[in-house]
């Protein structure tokens, strides 16, 4: 296991590639694919445009993959420094909670930026769809997980509270 700076060195330069990589082919896919409009890809009866947008689009999406992968593990520690800074004991379930809400964040973020790329594609109408969908479920999911953890915390809290109250109440009377 590396320590918490190895994990920084080793990610972070990473990310900052990987969101590089991101922007070069997203540019490409905008520039390029013009072009070559009116010629066709041969074998694939589909435009040159299309097939160049699509192939730079999916390069930009492996190294946005990537980016995000590397991202998770930065967050993780974030999260870890925010809880200590916080004076939180527990940490299992508040930082599970925390990386939750971040992760609803990032599927927010993700689903807002894909929609209306998925949405121009032919047919996209119905992929965007399925999509929305897809995230709607995910953060219904986290949510749900959420207030799950939140009641442990809670109820953990009052157990605790109910038992120094009863040993308080056992002292005065005893």
């Amino acid at each position: 296991m590396r320590s918490v700076e190895e994990e920084i060195r080793l990610r972070f330069p990473r990310v900052v590639m990987s969101l590089v990589m991101v922007l070069i082919f997203w540019i490409i896919g905008i520039f390029i694919p013009p072009t070559v409009r009116g010629f066709e890809v041969p074998g694939l009866n589909i435009s040159a445009e299309l097939f160049l947008w699509v192939i730079s689009m999916g390069t930009a999406a492996v190294f946005l993959i990537r980016a995000l992968a590397d991202s998770v593990v930065l967050i993780d520690i974030a999260i870890d420094i925010i809880i200590k800074q916080l004076g939180i004991k527990d940490e299992k379930l508040p930082k599970k909670t925390a990386r939750e809400v971040i992760y609803i964040i990032v599927i927010i973020l993700v689903t807002t930026a894909v929609s209306p790329l998925v949405a121009a594609l032919e047919k996209g109408s119905t992929a965007s769809t399925v999509i929305t969908y897809v995230a709607l479920v995910l953060i219904l999911v986290f949510i749900y997980d959420i207030g799950r953890s939140l009641y442990r915390i809670v109820e953990q809290k009052a157990e605790l509270l109910a038992d120094r109250l009863a040993k308080a109440a056992g002292k005065k009377g005893g």
